[in-house]
């Protein structure tokens, strides 16, 4: 079979690990040139891609130079995939200010800093693609102590709709992709952390989020990825403003 993104220039935030690596992983055997980028640059290592970069998705001026560099080096972007994102654990009465301020910069304006950056390329050229990693948890649906995780996911599915609206005859499409509860470090970290919080065990912790996922059990990495590569690629050139769920049935 053809390589779906064959020639294609492709940049993904939080790359070096879960859903971002395997996305990264996926980019390349498809025949991308991949510029993984991550906060810890040593999260990299191994990684197939044509180049790998340390970036802090919220620091604007870091964002505007790797786009500088990148459009310098290999042109404008095809696609861009924003994968950064922190999920906060807690009700409304758990949420400080400083949770509240950290979560939407990391999770939401993270990706208007990318998006303004590499779009007016793709704009030049009349032609890109970019994914969002958004949730399920989030306009979806709502569900127990994400407070302000679902509210920063909700508005990564409004921007990437804002996005596709504007540019809709310009050739760019935006779509987002919203996981159910995926296998991952991040997720390792959270099961011990509420492990620790509770009392309760390891095993009990990751049985509840086995069980709220009515398929009975969590997704991986690369059925995320697998979705990636095709909004990424020109088979879905139709497809645009659009949250694509792969949740295990968990907006059911």
């Amino acid at each position: 079979m053809a390589k779906r993104l064959q020639g294609k220039v492709a940049l993904i935030t939080a790359a070096g690990q879960g859903i971002g690596r395997a996305i990264a992983e996926a980019f390349v055997a498809e025949g991308s040139t991949v510029i993984a980028t991550d906060l810890d640059e040593s999260k990299l290592a191994g990684s197939k891609s044509a180049m790998r970069v340390a970036l802090d998705a919220r620091s604007t001026a870091s964002v505007e130079a790797i786009a500088r560099q990148i459009t310098a080096e290999f042109g404008a972007l095809d696609v861009l995939v924003n994968c950064a994102g922190y999920v906060h654990h807690g009700s409304v009465l758990e949420c400080s200010e400083q949770d509240w301020d950290f979560s939407f910069d990391l999770n939401v304006k993270s990706m208007h800093r990318t998006i303004k950056a590499f779009l007016p390329g793709m704009l030049e050229k009349k032609a890109g693609a970019i994914v969002n990693i958004s949730s399920a948890v989030s306009s979806v649906r709502g569900v127990p102590d994400r407070y302000a995780y679902g509210a920063t996911k909700a508005a990564v599915i409004g921007l990437t709709k804002a996005v596709a609206a504007d540019f809709i005859r310009k050739g760019v499409r935006a779509n987002a992709i919203c996981p159910g509860t995926i296998e991952s470090p991040s997720l390792e970290g959270r099961i011990q952390e509420r492990s620790q919080a509770t009392g309760k065990s390891i095993a009990e912790v990751e049985r509840a989020f086995v069980e709220r996922q009515p398929m009975g059990r969590l997704g991986k990495p690369e059925e995320v990825a697998a979705l990636a590569v095709f909004l990424a690629s020109d088979e879905a050139s139709y497809i645009t403003g659009q949250a694509h769920l792969v949740d295990g049935g968990m907006a059911l």
